[in-house]
Parts: structure tokens; sequence; C-alpha cells
């Protein structure tokens, strides 16, 4: 039969470690050891067996895990939390009820069930105003759970702690000060919760304060007036400014909307436009300086709250000129065409500058391109004169094109130009000008009557009249006969025309002036001097003055069959009235009977022997000498020549200087040269007439210089320059023509003079002079 004893108490704290013995049952039943042994025990833990077991050996009671009482126990109905147990021993069966109260211990700390609270108050509310908290949670029972709470230091904020009617504590929140949102729109606070445990447990909690806006501030800007700078010519559509108008409030009370006041013009809220969300300001029409500098306007920000509060400024909008106008250049006077003799400083034009910008982009500068005979003058603000600096020459640049070039000073420079043409009226200020100032005509002789003999063409560089050239031969005599007797020359063109024919032999040269002159007011002229030059023809053939022979005759000659090897056997002399060129003459044998005997100087048409005669040679030589000219075509004439040699004696002439002769000695050689010099004189006395007026129309020559070749001597004397005897005087021309055939015999037999006589070829070393006491290059009596 069962026994139920009654019930034994213990009591456990909490957090006991495990395997703490809690009590000896055996002990406490009243069962010794050896009983205990031999009775079997058991323990039942009814609903909590895991926490408690028994030592069936021992009896004791210990702990199987270790106990928390808040886990065991979450229900805070009561204060005590128990483990029941049954124990049952057999042999007798014996059940025991035990109770095993677990003591609370301070092991847990008072928490919040939400780490942050969050509270809304509106800024309007009043002071004192209450505000319920959340309350702390404390799992220990007793004097371990929650017995106080703290609030963080506040201006704002207290606390008040309740009491329920469990015993809990609570906290609300009171309001001590106004709240400003303006000024700290959240306050963050903190809350603690003690327990009265020992030592004291504590838990905390956040406490942010949010204040609610209410609509109690205007929007207002960061100034009261504004003042910007705008470029004209903006883009469409460039910002301004951007206006940042602040409300305090927040929500809608702080939504700004910004709008034009009514004191804003419609030009001005036409030329920009204002976003109402953002208080930009943005170009809404091309801005021109020009037109109008400044903008004024008054903008409005009003907040969205339920009574909307607002705020306003004044905008100054000034614009910024940029340099967009070109600056205007306005002719006011013009002259053209002028004189190109006007007077430096004579104004010429009156110029006006202007430009629609301001500052530096509305101050302009003109100028014309340099190097030019013009300068400008300001003559008042803005106006310029253009005047004449240097003189001016229509022959040099006829006509300017000026350009006239106004710059502003802006960045970058704007200009403008205009051109005008300046023309210049000609003045006769210019002189005829020749080619050159003398000028050489060769002509030849022969020419056909109105030949033209050059263009003596004078260029005038003067326009119109002043350029018309007429042509004059100033007059001059020659002889009694006057230059436009000879010449003549065409008025317009200048033209030179020969009025008759000129030979070479009668006229070498003419010397005279012609002159243009213009059409001016008055006429300008100058003149060139015109050298006409006879130039010769071959037009005359030599003649054969020695040896002298009868037209179609032959000359024979005598001579001493011993002559010597290169004596002189006959001396042939040519003249010639052509000029020194056409005149020089040369000599050759044209038929000779011995080649091998004679031989012929082809300069001075000496035939000399070559060798001695023998016995086997004819007595009679025939001899046939051409003299050629230098002409072109060359001219020529012949002389036939018979030798004769003879064995008689002959004595010797060069022992006999100075001997007179008898006239019949030379009585055939005396008829020839009659004969032949009186037709010769003939011929050439018209020749030496008129070359004596040439001559004296040229200026004498100096007395320190010897006669030239071919030159007039009027004295008894002749001079042998260049192998050429020149002479006049028929007495030395008869002296000199017997010397050379005769050796060193001077024959004093006058033959007529006035006439001119050319003998050409002499050899340099003649022994001519041998015969007279007078220098090397002169015959003098």
């Amino acid at each position: 039969m069962n026994t139920v004893s009654t019930v034994t108490h213990y009591s456990v704290p909490e957090e006991m470690e495990e395997g703490s013995v809690v009590a000896n049952l055996a002990t406490d039943l009243g069962l010794d050891a050896k009983t205990l042994k031999g009775r079997k025990m058991r323990l039942d833990v009814v609903g909590n067996k895991k926490y408690l077991d028994i030592n069936k050996d021992t009896g004791e009671l210990f702990i199987q895990e270790r106990i928390d009482r808040e886990v065991l126990c979450p229900l805070k109905t009561t204060t005590y939390c128990f483990l029941k147990l049954d124990a049952t021993i057999e042999n007798p069966i014996r059940m025991f009820n035990i109770e095993v109260e677990i003591i609370d211990i301070n092991d847990n700390a008072p928490h919040f069930r939400r780490g942050t609270m969050h509270l809304d108050i509106s800024e309007s509310s009043p002071i004192g105003e209450r505000f319920s908290l959340n309350n702390a949670a404390d799992p220990d029972v007793g004097t371990n759970s929650v017995k106080n709470y703290h609030l963080s230091s506040s201006e704002h904020f207290a606390l008040e702690i309740q009491t329920g009617r469990d015993g809990s504590k609570f906290a609300d929140l009171i309001l001590k000060k106004a709240l400003d949102r303006e000024q700290q729109a959240v306050h963050n606070l903190t809350l603690t919760a003690v327990d009265g445990g020992v030592p004291t447990r504590t838990g905390t909690a956040s406490i942010i304060v949010r204040v609610l806006d209410v609509n109690d501030n205007a929007p207002s800007f960061e100034k009261d007036r504004y003042i910007v700078d705008v470029m004209e010519n903006s883009p469409i559509g460039s910002l301004v400014i951007k206006l940042n108008a602040t409300d305090l409030d927040e929500g809608s009370n702080s939504d700004i909307v910004y709008s034009y006041s009514l004191y804003t013009s419609e030009r001005t809220q036409n030329m920009f436009n204002l976003n109402p969300e953002n208080g930009e300001i943005r170009v809404k029409e091309m801005i021109n300086y020009e037109d109008i500098k400044l903008y004024e306007m008054e903008i409005i920000a009003a907040d969205r709250g339920q009574n909307s509060l607002s705020g306003q400024c004044k905008l100054t909008i000034q614009v910024t000129d940029m340099n967009d106008n070109h600056p205007e250049i306005s002719i006011k006077s013009f002259q053209s065409p002028i004189k190109e003799n006007e007077q430096i400083d004579t104004v010429i034009a009156v110029v006006s500058v202007s430009d629609k910008d301001s500052g530096d982009n509305g101050v302009v500068d003109l100028h014309i391109p340099d190097n030019m005979p013009f300068k400008l003058r300001e003559s008042s603000d803005n106006y310029y004169e253009l005047v004449v600096s240097e003189p001016l020459d229509r022959e040099k640049v006829p006509e300017y094109d000026i350009t006239f070039t106004v710059t502003d000073r802006g960045s970058p420079p704007l200009s403008d130009n205009e051109t005008m043409t300046l023309e210049l009226l000609d003045v006769n200020d210019n002189v005829p000008q020749f080619p050159q100032s003398f000028s050489t005509i060769r002509v030849m002789e022969n020419n056909a009557p109105g030949a033209l003999l050059s263009s003596l063409t004078a260029f005038d560089p003067d326009l119109h009249e002043n350029q018309y050239l007429v042509y004059f031969i100033l007059e001059k005599e020659i002889a009694n006969t006057s230059m436009s007797m000879l010449f003549s020359i065409n008025p317009e063109n200048g033209n030179l025309y020969a009025l008759k024919t000129f030979d070479y032999e009668i006229e070498k040269e003419f010397l005279f002036h012609i002159e243009a002159r213009d059409s001016g007011s008055p006429p300008l002229s100058s003149n060139v001097t015109v050298h006409i030059i006879i130039v010769d023809q071959n037009d005359n053939a030599p003649v054969i003055v020695s040896p002298w022979r009868a037209h179609g005759s032959v000359v024979e000659e005598k001579i001493p069959r011993s002559t010597d090897k290169g004596s002189l056997v006959a001396k042939v002399i040519a003249l010639d009235t052509d000029s020194v060129h056409n005149s020089r003459i040369t000599y050759q044998f044209l038929q000779v009977t011995d080649a091998t005997l004679f031989s012929l100087d082809q300069y001075n048409g000496e035939i000399r022997t070559m060798r001695m005669f023998s016995y086997r040679d004819p007595r009679h030589q025939r001899l046939v000498v051409v003299a050629k000219d230098n002409g072109e075509p060359a001219l020529s004439a012949t002389v036939t020549i018979k030798l004769s040699t003879v064995e008689t004696a002959v004595k010797a002439y060069s022992d006999m200087t100075e001997v007179p002769l008898e006239y019949d000695i030379f009585s055939d050689l005396n008829l020839y040269l009659v004969i032949g010099l009186g037709s010769v004189s003939f011929l050439l006395l018209i020749t030496i007439l008129v070359t004596i007026v040439l001559k004296c129309q040229k200026p004498k020559p100096s007395k320190a210089a010897p006669p030239c070749r071919n030159s007039v001597i009027s004295e008894r004397n002749s001079t042998i320059a260049d192998s050429t005897l020149v002479s006049n005087d028929a007495y030395w021309y008869s002296l000199f023509l017997a010397e050379t055939r005769k050796g060193k015999l001077v024959v004093r037999q006058p033959v007529p003079k006035g006439s001119r006589y050319i003998v050409s070829s002499i050899p340099r070393g003649t022994g001519v002079t041998d015969t007279s006491d007078s220098a090397a290059s002169t015959l003098q009596v």
C-alpha cells in the first residue's frame, strides 16, 4: 500500500551552478544509508525534470541544469516560482512530495521594448502638455524590478513618474518651455530606467522629439537688393541670376513660389523669364544695350502654407555693352578732282566717325594707308579733315584710292572702311623730254631726197594740250644754206627727212638743234642736238697718178741692165677720194712677164728687183699693176708699165742732191703732169671749197695738236701721217712725185696750186725728209 508523506520545501537561488546539491532527501526523510541501499528509490520531477535529479545511492538532490527563474516562471503574476517533484521508495512503497522554490536574483537589467521612441510635437504646443513614454520592462521581481526613471538634461522637457495599480512605474514627458522648430527642429533625449536590485541595473532608450512646423516664418531673400550685369546679345535662355529665398518653416510652409510684383514693368517681364519654382531668371528676348541699359524689377517669394506668407527683393539688371556695333564713317565733303599743284594743307575732305557702343567699344580711331601724300587732322570731336601733306605729282600717281578705316577700341576691335577715289588734274609742269640730249644719225651718201632719216620723238608726261608736242628745226645757216633747205621735220611726230642727196666727198656732217614744244599755257620746250654724219659709199674708183699716163697708153720706163737686187724700179701711186676706209688701196700684179724678177709691195706700190738681170732675161718687161680700194664692192684701176733695159751707164742721182735740171730733160714728164694735174685739179676744186666751208663751221683745233689725217693745210708744208701724204700744194705734190721716181732728186718745178691731192700708201721711213732741213715728219722750204 502506498504512503504519501508531507510536502518537503526547499529554496534554491536561480542561476545556481550545475551539479550543486540542493538537499539530501534520504537524510531529510529519515533514511539511513543501509536502508537506502536495500530499498530502491526513484525520484520523479514533475514538469521540470531537466533541472533537478537525485542520486539513487546517496539520496542527494542536485542541480542537473542551470535554472533561470525568468525562463521557468516568465509570468509575473506572483513573486514566487516553484519546482515540484515526486519521490518514491519501494519495499514498502513510500511517496514524498518535494517543492523547490526558485529565489529571484537581480540578474536582469531594465530594458525598453523599443530602443528609440519618436515623438512629433507641434511647435505651437503649450507649456505643461504631457506626452506618454513607453515603460521599461525588467523580468526580475520585487525590488529587483524597475523602481525609477531618469531623463537627460533638457531645457524644454522634464519627467513625471507615475505608479500603476500593480506597483509598476511609468514616466510621462512634460513640455516645460515652448518649442521653436526654426531654432531646433529635433530634440534628442535619453530615458534611463533603474531597478531596485543590489547592485542596481539600468536600461536606456532614446527619445527623438521632432518639432512639427507651424507656418510662422515668411520667406526671405539674402539681400533686399541685387545688382547683376548681363552682356547684351546674350543667348536666349542664358541664366541671369538664380534667386534663392529661404523659409525657416518646412513642408508646404517652406515651399516657395516666385513671381513678379506689380511694380515690375511689362517690358521687363517680356525681356526676362522668371521660373516660379526655382527663382531662376533667364533671358527671354535679345538684349540690346543701345535700346535699354538698365532693368528694374521686384520679385515676390511666397510660401504655400495655409496662411501663406511672402517676402520680396528688388533686382537691378545692368546691361553690359558688347562691341557689337561697327563704327560708322560719314563723308561730309570730298573734293575731286584737284590740281596736282595744290598747296600743302589744302583740305580735300571732311569725315565724321561714330560708334553706338559705349566705353572703349565706342572710342574710335580713323586712319588712312601709309605712304600717301595726305594726312588726317582732327578738327573737332569725331570730325577729321583730310589735307595734302606732300607735293602731288600726277605723272607719278594720276589718282589715289583713299581708304578711310575707322576702328573701335573694343575687344576684339571692329572696323569699317570707305574708299574714295581722288583724281588729279594735270598741270603743265613737265618739259618735253627727248630720250637723249644728243642724237647721232648716220646717213648713207647718195640718199634719195625725202628719205626718212630718224624719228626724234620726245615724251611729255602731262595730259591733253600739255602733252601735245610740236617739233621745229632751229634755223642755222651753213655756207649761206639754211637747215630747213637741207632737212625737214614732221611737226606732229618728229620724223626727220632729208630734202636733198648728200655727197660724202662734199658734205661730211651737219650739226643743228630740234626743239619740241608742248601746247600748254605757258608752253614748255626742250631741244635735242642732232649730229648728221654722212656715211661714205665706195662710189669713187682709185685714180693712178703715178706713173701718170694718158688714158689707154702704156708707161714706158728704162732701167740699167746692171741694176742691183732690191733696187726700186718704179712706184705706183693711186688716189681715192672716198673715206679713209674705202680709200685704203692695195697693189698687186695683174700681169708680169717674169714673176721671179720683180716684186710689188701691196701697201706702198713699190716695184723692186728680186734679182739681177741675166743675159737670158728679155730686154723688154711688161708689168700690169692693179690698184684696188677697200670698199664693198671694191673698185680698182690698172696701169701698164713697159720696162726696157739699157746697157749705157746712168749717173747716180744719189750724188746730185739739189742739182737743178733743165726743163727739156723732163719734157715728156712735164707734159703728162700738166695734163693729169689740170684735169684732177678741176674736179677737186669744188670739193676743196666745200670742205673749207665745212671746216670753218667746226671749232678750230688746238694749236699744239698736229694736223690730223685728211686735214686741209693752207701753208706750204705737208705732213706725213699713217703712211699718207696730204697736201693742197701742187709744188710739194710735184716735188714728192718726182723724188719718188728719181730717188733723192729735188725738182723745183712749180705746178698750178689750188688742188687737193692725197698720196696714199707712202711707207714709213721714205727718204723724203732727207732732201730737206725739216723734221722727220714735215717737208718745209
